[in-house]
Parts: C-alpha cells; structure tokens; sequence
C-alpha cells in the first residue's frame, strides 16, 4: 500500500509543469541527442551517446517517480479558520529560548527548512503535529534539548 503524501495546491502545479516538461521537451531534446550521437558511428567508443543514454534514464526515472507521486498525493486544503490544532498545512509561531520563529507544516516533497517549511515526517514536524497553542515541546537533539512552546496557529 502507497503511502499518502501531502502537498499544496502550488507544489502540486509546479510538480505538474516538471513533468510536463520532462515528456513534452526533455524526452524530445534527449532522443535528438541520442540521434545525433548514432550519426557519429561506433557507438561502442561514442561518450556523447553514453552521456545522452544516462540523461535519458535520469530523466525516465524522475518520470515515474514523479508519476507515483501524483497516484499518492493528498492536496492540503487551505483553510478558512485554524481549527486550533498543529496540522498539515498549518503556519505556527513558535517560541524558541527568547527566539520567535514561524514555521509552515508541509509535506515531505516540499520541506524547505531554510524557508520555515517543515516536513510533517520530520521529528521536528511530527512533534508539532497535534499539539495546541501553548502546548510545550521538548526534543532530544544532538546538543541537549530543544524546548519549543506554540504561540499562534493559523
């Protein structure tokens, strides 16, 4: 059984135009190239032809993973009001030491930390789900212990 996987209406579409473009131009681009290169004869010696057939299979793979992904993919709904609960989709604000940071619970395809999105199958994320305004958290990480306390849900 697939497991389910989240994504946003925005990651959905850019997912979508990456595929697109992998089967309307990319596959086209490769095959003039794989042409290009049997025109140059032996095929056995031939580097631009050994470098367009791994492009190729780079680019079939990503194809079906990508495919996969889509025949699993639960579009997070974006919702009016928070139901005062940490769940996917949710942007918190949290309390860090004396630090206030706000983070967006994503799925795992979109997970950005450096950007505040976090992955829900993160340990991070998977602490934060559930949880409610005021709820403290506490994570074991290679430092110690990191205390995190939810101010706002939205």
């Amino acid at each position: 059984m697939a497991k389910q996987t989240f994504i946003t209406k925005e990651g959905l579409e850019k997912i979508k135009k990456e595929l697109d473009g992998l089967k309307n131009v990319k596959r086209k681009e490769i095959a003039e190239r794989i042409q290009e290169a049997k025109e140059l004869g032996d095929l056995s010696e031939n580097a631009e032809y050994a470098e367009a057939k791994n492009e190729q299979a780079f680019i079939e793979g990503r194809i079906l993973e990508i495919e996969s992904l889509l025949k699993q993919v639960t579009v997070i709904k974006e919702k009016k009001k928070s139901s005062g609960v940490v769940e996917v989709g949710s942007k918190i604000k949290i309390k860090e030491d004396k630090e206030t940071k706000e983070y967006v619970i994503v799925g795992s395809n979109e997970a950005d930390p450096n950007q505040g999105r976090i992955s829900n199958l993160s340990p991070l994320g998977q602490a934060f789900i559930g949880k409610k305004i005021g709820d403290v958290i506490e994570i074991k990480v290679p430092q110690g212990t990191k205390r995190f306390e939810i101010i706002a849900i939205s």
